[in-house]
């Protein structure tokens, strides 16, 4: 693990800066008069350039090679943080948040396929594991930084590009030698859906929700009255509390169907939604229902993927991977603005309240599919792995231990399979005879 160290502290200080920017655009923006539409857009923007980066980034990382890459990437995340200081317009601001996303895309895929390659195959779920952990840790801790001064003064943005310069110095410092980028190809949507349509809808819901969380979470604890401490605290908790309990949601993943899981994490994170909007009045409580929220938020893409992969073969589960992937993003990419445009047509309890409306209808359509179809698994059930959205080079990871040769059934744990239906009787089939 120490071999990869440099790695994982390049992308732990990065994450520092580029965190506490993603909090810092809503907050500075409001203050600078955007409106909430405007602001919801900042956040699309920022989505929108994740997409575009999936598809850019791996050709330039194949033309200047990791190291520079990396230092290109996150040279200019740091441009974009000072430019947003330097000057103040929407459409200038839009233009930022578009580039950062994109290069930030450039970063997270040069440094996973990077520990991919640099991992023995038989430790790349650890590897994996040791990486998500940090990337929801540096989230967490970026949220803190808002406490040392006030979120609205331009040192903010100096703070969070410093983190990003520095986080050049261990990558370009490390001896591992770089990998090559092999390029994937995306299932069409059509064969994602007849696969699998309760992760495709869970992918796309996640995403419109996750990104008006991202987008707009800190304002929404600004304007119901939370101070700078308050704010850092209410979004380090969503972030920890979904870092925490995504081993037993896995858990529960593994042993039941896994579209009853979905049912059950969704139902979660929709009532968390809803007890952040009732309990807005009171800061105290309002974390309450920000622990919930994050506790359930978390764990519905992984579970989406894992119940993806469940219905792909091996050699289908990286494009179809990307394909989810894509599908996440342009709910992520809508979801920013689309909530931004109801808290301001609205009132700012609009938005948790959304969140609550999109979890409950990914857990609504997983319950009806779970009720009327059996679920038929292609080869071997898939393994839960906590992750979050980053690029389709942190899947290969972890795709030879979703789908080994063999994989040995745990003591006590209840395998998916065609059986395993919550109503046999009235079970159905799609058009070509098979379940899902």
């Amino acid at each position: 693990m120490t071999t990869i160290s440099a790695l994982l502290a390049g992308i732990a200080l990065l994450l520092m800066g580029s965190g506490l920017l993603n909090t810092l655009v809503p907050l500075r923006g409001a203050t600078e008069g955007f409106s909430d539409q405007t602001l919801g857009l900042f956040g699309s923007a920022y989505f929108a350039g994740f997409m575009l980066g999936t598809w850019l980034c791996p050709k330039l990382i194949r033309r200047m090679g990791h190291i520079r890459a990396f230092a290109f990437f996150a040279s200019a995340t740091a441009a974009c943080i000072i430019l947003h200081v330097i000057h103040v317009d929407m459409l200038f601001w839009l233009l930022l948040r578009l580039i950062t996303g994109t290069v930030l895309v450039g970063v997270y895929t040069s440094i996973e396929s990077w520990l991919n390659t640099g991992a023995p195959k038989e430790r790349r779920g650890r590897v994996f594991a040791v990486y998500m952990a940090v990337n929801l840790g540096a989230l967490a801790l970026s949220q803190q930084l808002l406490q040392m001064e006030n979120p609205l003064a331009n040192l903010m943005f100096g703070i969070s590009a410093f983190f990003v310069i520095i986080a050049i110095m261990p990558v370009v410092a490390t001896r591992l030698p770089q990998p090559e980028i092999v390029e994937t190809t995306t299932l069409s949507l059509k064969a994602l859906w007849r696969a699998a349509p309760v992760a495709c809808a869970g992918a796309v819901l996640s995403g419109l929700a996750m990104g008006g969380f991202w987008g707009l979470g800190a304002l929404y604890a600004g304007r119901v009255g939370m101070d700078t401490g308050q704010i850092a605290s209410f979004m380090s908790l969503v972030i920890v509390a979904g870092a925490l309990f995504q081993w037993p949601m896995g858990v529960l993943s593994d042993r039941v169907d896994r579209r009853l899981a979905l049912v059950i994490v969704a139902g979660i994170a929709a009532v968390g939604g809803l007890l952040m909007a009732l309990l807005s009045g009171s800061p105290t409580w309002l974390l309450v229902g920000a622990a919930i929220f994050g506790a359930g938020s978390f764990s519905v893409y992984p579970t989406v993927v894992a119940h993806l992969i469940d219905h792909l073969r091996k050699e289908e589960v990286l494009s179809g991977n990307a394909g989810l992937l894509m599908l996440q993003g342009v709910g992520s990419a809508i979801g920013p603005a689309l909530a931004g445009w109801l808290m301001g047509v609205t009132s700012t309890l609009m938005l948790p309240l959304y969140f609550a409306v999109m979890f409950a209808a990914s857990a609504l359509f997983s319950l009806l599919r779970w009720r009327d179809t059996s679920d038929r698994i292609v080869e071997e059930p898939a393994h839960h792995v906590s992750m979050v959205t980053t690029s389709p080079e942190a899947l290969e990871m972890v795709v030879d231990e979703q789908k080994p040769d063999e994989m040995p059934v745990e003591e006590g744990a209840v395998p998916q399979s065609a059986d395993q239906s919550a109503d046999p009787v009235n079970s159905t089939a799609d058009d070509d005879g098979i379940a899902r």
